[in-house]
């Protein structure tokens, strides 16, 4: 796909998807390009804000769908280097603050929302700002959108306790499936929140970007695995790469119509039930984490199902490491074992799309436009906003 002429894209009715995938080392670099840009900005908007009682201040890292799994990614990473006495680092999607603020929301805990979209238009991501807003008394917001135009972008302009950072301009996916738009937000975030100096965050791009790049290149390896016998995909991982099987299984669930069933877990989890999902016709990948200790786990699981003899294909996607599974790997050359789970998600997250984009053409499907009904739209419609009170 990475190699085709777009008119063969065309005609196949993936051309927007392909290049909006293959395009992210690039986006990368200039994301973290912004983020050097506004440090000094970014770094005033935080230091104004104070908690009350010297209570944590809560940070919610808030969207719907996939922009609600970029903070699920980023989470137990932050929950490593972020400042954790400063800040309590929370991920909650805008689908359940909408639908229960009284669950998540706390009037007296000073509160920074970050709000991740796309568009900037969902109905639930306005929503969950303007309920903030009358729930919150020191309600402070991050909105790291795509889209200039979009109603969170524009909402935010005069407002000092509202801090915009947009995303790369390519990274706006006009695609059905969010992409770009997932692995920037995701790292800009990262980059605002995490305590490593510049200079090392800056590495760690690096070397994703080389990470990216090389899935490209080695796309015939990933249709290899693709032209198997398969109905069924498997995500697992743990900590931050647990949060990312949310987004890998949601991409092929999207590209594919459903075509192919899927499941995530984390790789401890797995055991306890799901597994029994596991059958002859099912491929199971596994995201194994650089950190040594969590590492171990990745290992196991994948050990136990290889030996299981129960999946079509059971493969570890990983950077080399002191331990690593004895099966099939689909290993990073570029990649690097001191690459914290933040950062190698994004490299990860990659491989998981081109997966989606070969099986989505396996199933007969077209990636740019995947539902044929219409039934599920790029940006969502026929929400109902109750009135909050």
């Amino acid at each position: 796909m990475f190699e085709k002429n777009e008119n063969a894209l065309i005609e196949m009715g993936a051309s927007i998807t392909t290049r909006e995938i293959k395009q992210q080392p690039e986006l990368w670099q200039e994301a973290f390009a912004n983020f050097k840009a506004q440090e000094d900005r970014i770094k005033t908007f935080l230091d104004q804000i104070t908690s009350i009682n010297g209570e944590k201040i809560r940070v919610i890292f808030t969207g719907a769908g996939t922009s609600a799994y970029v903070g699920d990614t980023i989470m137990p990473y932050l929950n490593q280097t972020g400042d954790t006495n400063r800040y309590q680092f929370e991920s909650i999607p805008t689908t359940d603050i909408v639908s229960a603020p009284y669950d998540y929301l706390k009037a007296e805990a000073t509160t920074i929302l970050v709000s991740f979209a796309r568009s900037g238009n969902s109905p639930e991501s306005v929503a969950t700002v303007e309920i903030a807003k009358k729930v919150v008394k020191d309600l402070y917001e991050i909105t790291i959108t795509c889209a200039p135009d979009g109603k969170l972008a524009t909402a935010s302009k005069g407002d000092t306790r509202n801090l915009l950072l947009m995303m790369p301009a390519l990274s706006n996916d006009q695609g059905f499936a969010m992409t770009g738009s997932f692995s920037c937000m995701s790292l800009t975030a990262m980059l605002v929140f995490d305590q490593h100096t510049t200079d090392q965050k800056g590495q760690y791009v690096e070397t994703i970007i080389a990470m990216g790049h090389e899935v490209v290149q080695r796309e015939a390896e990933i249709q290899a695995i693709i032209d198997l016998d398969f109905d069924r995909i498997v995500y697992l991982g743990s900590g931050s790469l647990a949060g990312l099987t949310r987004e890998a299984q949601l991409k092929v669930l999207e590209l594919t119509a459903g075509k192919l069933t899927t499941m995530f877990d984390s790789s401890m989890g797995f055991r306890h039930g799901p597994k029994s999902f596991v059958n002859e016709k099912t491929l199971v990948f596994d995201f194994v984490n650089n950190q040594s200790y969590t590492r171990q786990y990745d290992v196991d699981i994948l050990e136990e199902i290889h030996g299981d003899k129960i999946a079509a294909k059971t493969m570890a996607i990983d950077v080399d490491g002191e331990l690593n599974f004895t099966g099939d790997r689909f290993t990073f050359a570029n990649g690097s074992a001191d690459l914290p789970e933040g950062y190698l998600a994004l490299a990860d997250v990659m491989f998981a799309q081109t997966v989606s984009l070969l099986s989505s053409i396996k199933v007969g499907n077209t990636p740019d436009t995947p539902s044929p009904s219409g039934t599920v739209n790029r940006v969502v419609k026929g929400v109902t906003i109750h009135d909050y009170k």
